[in-house]
């Protein structure tokens, strides 16, 4: 179905939040997009100065083991912004192969924003940095200066959900591989063309011989008072006849304003309009503001 809720950027078009949910790491050193180059499942090395890009990085079995936003500050130096729930062992796992390159990793204690206002950005000061998303609703990351903050950090999370854009949580880390998650469907999160990247066999068969069969979809449903949230990588229930089983994993959840939002990974072909419930609760799948057709 078409979702009839309000963007959350319509509703707040002058939100300020603290990312309290998100790190920034630096990575920097003259190999640096070498290194992360044979690492990442997008292609680095056509990464401009001042660009940036959701993407990932995956086990030798194809599995996500960080999903982040990388942005390229020069040609020696990036900046990672990754979920904390993913940290220490998504940063272990991405350092794993640096011993032999000149790269560091370095955790950094400044703080994030997330910024729909086109009038806050306007008059930040020339030595802060804010990465406008090219994706979905209109809003930027700040960082290197203090902003004032008028909302939640799970506003940012909901706009997320209905941009389409994956939550990973430590649940479901090394559970997924990248299609599975639509991010051959976002940005430029994964290349098809570069060379050859940890994992890179398996996102590589599951494009071109269908090995796929996973994708990401986003649930609605109207609820009434407060709830308890259902756990992340748990399943939903999708109605078959007079009966319900189990299916699908979910990758986030948000309540909010009597609605309570899902991201989950079922099974491509499922029906658009079959009946789901979690925990009691009915859900609609909602349409994605991109195709998932390759």
């Amino acid at each position: 179905m078409k979702c009839k809720c309000n963007q959350i950027s319509k509703i707040y078009p002058d939100l300020c939040v603290l990312l309290e949910q998100y790190r920034l790491i630096e990575i920097a050193g003259v190999d640096a997009e070498k290194y992360l180059q044979g690492q990442l499942t997008c292609d680095v090395a056509k990464l401009e100065v001042g660009s940036h890009t959701l993407t990932c990085h995956c086990d030798p079995k194809g599995k996500i083991s960080a999903l982040f936003r990388l942005y390229r500050a020069s040609q020696e130096q990036f900046f990672v912004i990754m979920h904390q729930d993913l940290l220490p062992e998504a940063l272990t796992q991405l350092k794993k192969y640096a011993v032999f390159s000149k790269v560091t990793f370095t955790e950094l204690d400044i703080p994030l924003y997330g910024v729909t206002s086109g009038e806050i950005l306007a008059t930040l000061h020339e030595n802060s940095t804010a990465l406008v998303l090219p994706q979905g609703q209109k809003r930027a990351i700040v960082w290197g200066e203090n902003v004032k903050t008028n909302g939640s950090a799970k506003l940012w999370d909901l706009i997320d959900i209905q941009d389409g854009l994956p939550i990973l949580f430590k649940a479901n880390q090394f559970e997924l591989i990248p299609q599975a998650a639509n991010l051959q469907a976002v940005e430029n999160a994964i290349s098809f063309t570069k060379g050859c990247y940890i994992g890179q066999e398996t996102v590589a068969r599951a494009k071109y011989r269908g090995a796929n069969k996973r994708a990401m979809f986003t649930l609605v449903g109207q609820v009434e008072g407060e709830i308890t949230l259902p756990e992340i990588a748990s399943s939903i229930e999708m109605q078959l006849g007079e009966n319900w089983r189990a299916t699908g994993t979910i990758l986030s959840a948000v309540h909010y304003q009597g609605k309570l939002w899902l991201q989950v990974v079922m099974n491509k072909d499922v029906e658009q309009e079959a009946n789901f419930r979690v925990n009691g609760i009915a859900l609609q799948i909602c349409e994605l503001p991109y195709s998932l057709e390759e």
